[in-house]
């Protein structure tokens, strides 16, 4: 269970990885990728009575990743 979005950026290709793990807890993971090569991962551990949510918090863990990366390229963009 997990989302994947790609954007370009100029000439290379900016991955954005968003996976569930269950073991050894549960917890969602983003992995951001420039030009295939890892920048930075992200972790954020879950209560695994919110299993009915599950989907709902990985979407939005994962879309506020994007919002984030998004708004500090617009603030690198020159005016």
């Amino acid at each position: 269970m997990g989302r994947l979005d790609a954007f370009d950026v100029g000439p290379k290709k900016l991955t954005i990885q968003t996976e569930f793990f269950a073991r050894p807890a549960w917890r969602v993971e983003t992995k951001i990728y420039l030009g295939g090569e890892l920048k930075k991962r992200y972790t954020e551990d879950l209560d695994e009575s919110r299993e009915g949510e599950l989907q709902k918090l990985i979407n939005e863990f994962h879309q506020a990743k994007i919002d984030e990366i998004m708004e500090g390229l617009r603030a690198r963009k020159p005016q």
